[in-house]
């Protein structure tokens, strides 16, 4: 049993942490919705300065396409590997998964460089391709180890049963595992999405065109080229954060009840 002073201890000390997080963000509405630097525009105004100045339609339709084949192809293939890994056995499952791992410890910056010379070499430079494909490949990485735990971790009892009644194995996936499995999905489909919408160096180093660029490159542009006043970066930045926003309040209860399921756990 908590004490009330435990309790009260806890609500200070959460409501501490609160504020630290919720002050950056405040501070950063505060200056959007304020007086321009430049004069002329506030409030609401500056946001569709700059959407206008920053072409930022442009660039959330780009992170929008790009996030969306990213978390659609991630998503399948994990649970594919994940069921694989999982429930299988197989010859050298140990080793092929131990490389799947490998691709959740190597960071993005550390094969960037050979990575662009691979795909320009394969003629894949400033394409849709070049942005998405190495997103796919490191989200699969962590998609197979977050599925494989769960599929683990499933109710054996259920999967011997459909076997019995001569279900196959795409069958007992798609039909008996997976609808379960629902918060786990939700969660990394969340959490792939915030990773590929805010990804900066691949799309940094392997686009060029405008019409390519992802909404966190074309803030760093919009900063660099369209405006050097903290009103309108501080608009752009809130433009740029509200979709992840947006997505993560219709999904909060699912990817809350993933977590509190232990998705992860072996």
């Amino acid at each position: 049993m908590i004490s009330r002073g435990e309790r009260v201890a806890n609500y200070v000390i959460l409501s501490a942490f609160a504020a630290f997080a919720l002050f950056p963000i405040v501070t950063i509405l505060s200056a959007a919705l304020g007086p321009a630097d430049t004069g002329g525009t506030s409030g609401f105004g500056n946001f569709a300065a700059a959407w206008e100045i920053g072409h930022f339609g442009t660039y959330l339709r780009s992170s929008l396409l790009v996030s969306g084949f990213v978390v659609i192809v991630s998503v399948v293939l994990s649970i594919m590997s994940g069921y694989a890994f999982g429930t299988m056995r197989f010859r050298g499952q140990s080793a092929l998964f131990y490389l799947f791992l490998l691709g959740i410890m190597m960071p993005s910056e550390a094969i960037a460089v050979p990575l662009y010379f691979d795909l320009r070499t394969l003629g894949l430079i400033d394409t849709f391709w070049s942005v998405t494909l190495p997103q796919v490949a490191l989200s699969v990485a962590f998609g197979t180890f977050w599925m494989r735990a769960y599929f683990r971790a499933s109710n054996r009892a259920i999967v011997e049963a459909a076997r019995i009644d001569g279900a196959s194995s795409w069958r007992i996936l798609w039909r008996v595992l997976l609808p379960p499995a629902r918060p786990a999905v939700v969660t990394l489909t969340l959490l792939i999405f915030m990773w590929t919408w805010n990804e900066f160096l691949i799309p940094l180093i392997m686009v060029t065109s405008e019409s390519l660029r992802t909404a966190p490159l074309g803030l760093a542009f919009f900063q660099g080229q369209y405006t050097s006043g903290f009103t309108l970066l501080a608009a752009g930045s809130v433009i740029v954060a509200t979709p992840v926003v947006i997505f993560y309040l219709f999904l909060q209860r699912h990817f809350v009840r993933g977590l509190l399921q232990g998705a992860v756990r072996e």
